[in-house]
């Protein structure tokens, strides 16, 4: 199989898991992160698409906590928006339809787990969404959006987790009588684009998370480890 008949394979099978009939021009822009871009003769990428998929994402949730919750206040919403919302949040997604795999990924971001890097995968959702957006219309846009963020919806316990997931972790630690979650953090590449990967420690547990920094690999070592004690997938 060529190149491109593999990518255009690979795109099927992408819309086929999302659901919705996306431009497989677009859908390609939106995987398109900038180190590919780059490294191919400074072409498009994906960050204009993240900024309409990031507005997208904001007001499909807005509107469903809005009219599915009346009896929260303003600062009870803002919250749970914000954890749904949130590159944690999204990352997890992201992974839960396999996105990292479909990613063009210039080779040092390659190389260095990028397909995997909590940042890079809650861009190219937003991404995703914004070509959903210009491909299909917005109620197709936000039905998409919001049949892939009911799982958070639906678990109440996770906002607080997705929100701050390093308080979540040494609250549930005391509640099972652990002692408190141990971090190490180590940090490659350039000083112009660092990247961390952070581990945790919980009583036999150990989980890895990855970031642009210090504390979002830490968040998102100390998401993996609430889900993973909590028993949640």
């Amino acid at each position: 199989m060529t190149d491109v008949a593999a990518e255009r394979t690979a795109l099927a099978e992408l819309t086929q898991k999302l659901g919705v009939d996306i431009d497989p021009e677009l859908l390609s822009l939106a995987l398109t992160h900038r180190s590919w871009a780059y490294e191919h003769g400074q072409g498009p990428h994906n960050e204009r698409l993240e900024f309409l998929g990031d507005s997208v994402l904001g007001l499909a949730v807005t509107v469903r906590l809005y009219t599915a919750h009346p009896e929260l206040d303003e600062g009870a919403l803002a919250k749970r928006r914000a954890s749904v919302v949130s590159t944690v949040a999204l990352a997890e997604i992201a992974r839960g339809i396999g996105l990292g795999r479909h990613l063009l990924l210039g080779r040092g971001e390659d190389l260095t787990g990028g397909r995997d890097k909590d940042s890079i995968l809650a861009d190219t959702m937003e991404a995703v969404f914004g070509a959903t957006y210009l491909s299909a219309g917005s109620d197709a846009a936000t039905a998409l959006v919001l049949r892939l963020v009911e799982p958070l919806l639906a678990d109440p316990e996770r906002y607080g987790a997705a929100m701050d997931p390093k308080t979540s972790l040494q609250e549930l630690a005391a509640h099972r009588g652990l002692l408190p979650p141990v971090y190490s953090v180590t940090a490659s590449g350039p000083d112009h684009d660092r990247q961390f990967t952070a581990t945790v420690l919980i009583g036999d547990v150990v989980s890895e998370g990855n970031g642009t920094s210090k504390k979002q690999a830490e968040m998102a070592a100390a998401l993996k480890a609430w889900k993973d004690l909590s028993g949640r997938a």
